[in-house]
């Protein structure tokens, strides 16, 4: 094998595992980067407050590939457990996310609500939001 033929098979390896969405928090809002499990744990409503910042999670509409990828990635559930376990919260009191139609929907809301929390593609990253963690 050449070397130019394996240096493209590497190239293309490490460029199968760059990150492609991120979880985003507006600018001004003090919190530094979070791990996966505060992520799930925030968008399952099992925690609220980060450094005293009430938090609003933000979920793409059901219909966006990226919504299925953040729920497999990071939420480590499928469409149907997680469709059970919002039907078990219901009866505690407890709300899903709230949901935007589109990934600059999103974005918008993160820019301008303190503490929504959300996600989108990194091709969508500008300077009125932060990165949090990468998927």
């Amino acid at each position: 094998m050449s070397v130019k033929i394996l240096i493209f098979i590497l190239v293309l390896n490490i460029n199968s595992f760059a990150s492609e969405y991120a979880v985003i928090m507006n600018t001004h809002v003090k919190v530094k980067n979070l791990s996966a499990k505060e992520i799930k744990n925030i968008f399952l409503m099992k925690k609220h407050f980060v450094n005293d910042i009430k938090l609003i999670p933000v979920n793409s509409a059901a219909s966006l590939e990226i919504r299925a990828r953040f729920e497999k990635n990071i939420l480590h559930k499928n469409r149907r457990k997680l469709n059970k376990y919002w039907v078990k919260k219901h009866f505690q009191g407890i709300q899903p996310p709230v949901v935007q139609a589109s990934m600059n929907a999103v974005k918008l809301f993160v820019k301008n609500v303190d503490g929504a929390i959300g996600y989108i593609p990194m091709k969508l990253l500008d300077s009125n939001v932060k990165v949090l963690y990468e998927f």
